[in-house]
């Protein structure tokens, strides 16, 4: 097994909702916060990738990710990353095409007393020089840090404590004067007002608090420097996005004389129509190594209708004029400039979706919308992070001049709990913590370019999600914390669409339904017909009609008719499985199940403290009935089943620290009911959280695994000896509670069994077991960056002839598919 090669197929993880999580570089490359990892991922990459690495090494959720800006020559990138560990990481990776292999941490500083929200770096006229390597971080301990890199290591030049108290959420660090001598940084939060605080020197920056700018009526979020024009006498402009639903903007003047507009007097009548309380005019005046600055309030941006998370400027070289892109919890993304002729600030392009949810906004508790949005380094493109963790791509296309949507990237937002191949390998779902369900494939975009995809999501629901299996190649039934489990069936529209985009056909497509939809009220997804595109829909009122379908999505029979993988906003809507059965029985949140092979049964298990919870309850797939009586042997939490290769035996492992395996009852006609053929009570010294089926077939072999830090093979002795008992024969020791095993379904050219280990830390181990003694033949210890940062949560190997690929779900929220291929020694 030494001499596997390991590459990466596929790796999916969904970003962290917070304004600061994101950066996009000079070289083209975004890097965002997604759970405990920093994900990299190149919108502009060819073929599509999605994200190309995972970088772990924090111990909590990353809040704040930034670029240094990058130096004539230099060979490498610099990132910073700030996080709810206290801790800031700085990176280095290689310029160009991202490679995870030479990224690197260089250095982790925890200086910081509380989770650190938003990093700024310098922004200035010149082109960046080694002295403009100065930044900002301002954490949940109501401080901002000052510090500078010298190309080595990163050191705290100044603290600076809030007052009044608040949290800083949005920080901003520019130079003042043309020259770029004196510098400004500005700081707001969790109070009404910004901060702005000036230093004489950049050389060793001292800076003190010298305007306070109050006019806002709710937090700010995001704060954002550019200067008006590419001359060099231009004033510097700052806008500031609150939660008041406006953007505000300060215009920074050198000089004793106030800019012309607001010295000859602001228009009376503006304050008529302006909400809230009418701007103030008020100058307020700065003073930085012997020069005046003043700072006036600019303009009032109405337009958004919910909180405003993000606003960031974007600075055209050619003209020099400056455009700012809003991301605001209604759901667009807006980009404003400055009217050529009157100078009044008007919205030019309004992207994003109309809101489904009528009246769900952020005072209702709903946290939809988008949470930031990102310019692309030469302005041509914007991204914007929404609240499924899940990020749009736009692009301008000059000769329509309009902005044209692209192939984002998706991923799960919380823990992935389940992930099962169809039965014939074809695709892979994974179930979340999230409360969503999702189908990932590979497109083929033909010219041997195949690249994987969130192709549709099932499932969108109420509650977290455990459990799933597959059933045939078209059907799933999965598990939540509920006491029931659901089974899907796939729509006509998503079944042509994986048969155009992945080649996967289906037999039977024309009896499908068209499409499914969830009911404004419910939880069960009905199938419903799509409807031509020019048809009128009726609104319906879900308060007199609890079956009431949202208008908003329903579907039209040309809204999955493409030639690519669906954008965000399809998948939410379009994608969805019509459920096709409840099936009950369980008193408890279900907390794992398993179909067999041939698709005949489904065995099922709850959350339990008692023998008469513990059972294991047993589902025909024809009449969906129980097939009575349960099967009895834990007495706590079953948490894994497992049918073996011919569906002859049942394995079960649970918390009680048992195993258990039941055979198929012969004398039973229909080869439905099953018998407890053993059982051991101490088959581990703790809980046993994970088991698997060895692919042999002349005797039963399985694996079991453990919170006490080992794996056990066992196996049954032959019939005819004197005790056919099933006993341990091999003890594989780990370092750390094993969480997740899994056997490849067949054994390799010489018998070898191949098993695949994850712990509890997120490492992952493969072991060649000899397929007569069951001894280890050898181990292959997966690098550090292919490991995950918390435990390993499923491994589940693509069930092929051919070819080795091993899906991987993680606490982290990660889902990832790595492929083996034997290197010739």
């Amino acid at each position: 097994m030494s001499n596997y090669r390991v590459g990466i197929q596929y790796l999916s993880a969904g970003a962290n909702r917070h304004t600061a999580v994101a950066d996009w570089s000079q070289d083209g490359l975004v890097a965002f916060g997604a759970d405990s990892n920093i994900a990299l991922w190149r919108p502009h990459g060819s073929p599509p990738r999605g994200v190309t690495s995972l970088l772990s090494g924090h111990k909590d959720a990353v809040k704040a990710v930034k670029f240094l800006p990058k130096l004539e020559g230099d060979s490498k990138q610099y990132l910073l990353t700030g996080a709810d560990d206290q801790c800031l990481k700085l990176w280095t990776l290689p310029a160009g095409v991202a490679n995870a292999g030479s990224s690197k941490c260089i250095q982790t500083t925890h200086a910081h007393a509380a989770a650190i929200n938003c990093i700024a770096t310098l922004h200035e006229r010149g082109s960046p020089s080694p002295a403009s390597r100065i930044f900002a971080t301002g954490a949940a301990d109501a401080s901002i840090k000052v510090w500078q890199f010298d190309g080595n290591e990163a050191r705290v030049l100044q603290t600076i404590k809030t007052s009044p108290r608040f949290f800083p959420l949005s920080i901003a660090l520019s130079s003042l004067d043309k020259e770029d001598k004196t510098l400004v940084l500005a700081v707001a939060g969790t109070r009404d007002i910004v901060q702005v605080f000036v230093a004489s020197s950049r050389t060793n920056p001292e800076f003190q608090l010298q305007a306070t700018l109050s006019g806002h009526e709710g937090w700010i979020r995001s704060l954002d420097f550019a200067w008006e024009s590419s001359t060099p006498d231009s004033d510097l402009i700052l806008a500031s996005a609150s939660q008041d639903k406006y953007i505000r903007l300060w215009r920074f003047h050198q000089g004793k004389e106030l800019p012309a507009a607001t010295a000859s007097g602001a228009d009376p009548s503006m304050a008529a129509y302006l909400p809230g309380k009418s701007p103030s005019n008020k100058a307020h005046r700065l003073k930085a190594a012997e020069k005046d600055f003043s700072i006036t309030f600019e303009a009032l941006l109405l337009g958004h209708d919910d909180w405003i998370y993000s606003a960031k400027w974007y600075s055209d070289p050619s003209t020099g004029k400056p455009q700012l892109l809003s991301t605001s919890a209604d759901n667009t993304l807006a980009i404003w400039e400055a009217d050529p002729s009157s100078g009044i600030w008007v919205t030019t392009v309004r992207l994003g979706e109309i809101s489904r949810e009528k009246g769900a906004t952020t005072a209702t508790g709903s946290t939809g919308g988008f949470w930031t949005g990102l310019w692309s380094p030469d302005g041509s493109s914007v991204v914007c992070l929404g609240r499924t963790g899940s990020w749009r791509l736009w692009d301008y296309n000059r000769e329509q001049d309009q902005w044209i949507p692209h192939i984002g990237i998706s991923g799960h937002t919380k823990a992935i709990t389940g992930i099962t191949w169809s039965k014939n390998g074809d695709y892979l779902l994974s179930t979340s913590a999230d409360q969503t369900t999702r189908l990932h494939a590979s497109w083929n975009k033909g010219a041997g370019q195949k690249t994987w995809h969130e192709i549709a999501r099932p499932q969108i629901h109420g509650y977290d999600l455990n459990c799933i299996d597959s059933l045939g190649n078209s059907k799933f039934v999965s598990g939540a914390d509920e006491k029931l489990m659901r089974v899907f069936e796939e729509p006509k529209a998503v079944a042509k669409l994986l048969n155009r985009l992945c080649d996967i056909g289906s037999d039977h497509i024309d009896t499908m339904p068209d499409a499914a939809n969830m009911p404004v009220l419910g939880l069960s997804n009905k199938a419903i017909e799509a409807v031509d595109d020019d048809q009128e829909v009726q609104a319906a009122n879900p308060e007199t009609d609890r079956d009431a379908l949202d208008p908003g999505s329903t579907v039209r029979k040309s809204a999955l008719e493409i030639d690519y993988p669906p954008f965000e906003d399809s998948l939410s809507r379009h994608t969805l499985w019509p459920e096709i059965e409840k099936l009950y029985g369980h008193g408890y949140e279900i907390s794992c199940l398993a179909v067999s092979h041939d698709g005949t049964l489904v065995a099922s298990a709850c959350k339990a403290s008692s023998i008469n919870h513990a059972v294991i309850r047993l589902f025909e797939t024809e009449r969906w009935t129980e097939v009575k009586p349960p099967l009895t042997a834990h007495s706590l939490t079953t948490t894994r089943l497992r049918f073996s290769l011919d569906d002859r035996y049942l394995l079960s492992v649970g918390r009680d620290r048992q195993w258990a395996v039941f055979e198929r009852d012969n004398d039973d006609n229909n080869k439905l009911s099953y018998k407890l053929l053993q059982s051991n009570p101490k088959g581990h010294s703790r809980m046993i959280l994970d088991a698997a089926w060895a692919p042999s077939t002349d005797s039963l072999v399985f694996a079991t695994a453990g919170r006490d830090k080992q794996v056990k093979v066992w196996r049954q002795a032959p019939a005819d000896s004197a005790d056919p008992t099933v006993s341990c024969v091999t003890t594989i020791p780990e370092i750390h509670p094993v969480t997740a095993i899994d056997f490849l379904p067949r054994s390799t050219g010489n018998g070898t069994l191949v098993l695949v280990v994850g712990t509890e830390i997120g490492n992952i181990s493969i072991y060649s077991i000899d397929g007569t003694s069951l001894n280890v033949t050898s181990t292959l210890q997966l690098i550090p960056e292919l490991c995950l940062a918390k435990a390993v949560l499923q491994l589940s190997w693509r069930p092929r002839q051919t070819g080795s690929e091993l899906a991987i779900a993680g606490e982290d929220g990660s889902l990832r598919i790595y492929s083996f291929s034997e290197e010739n020694p």
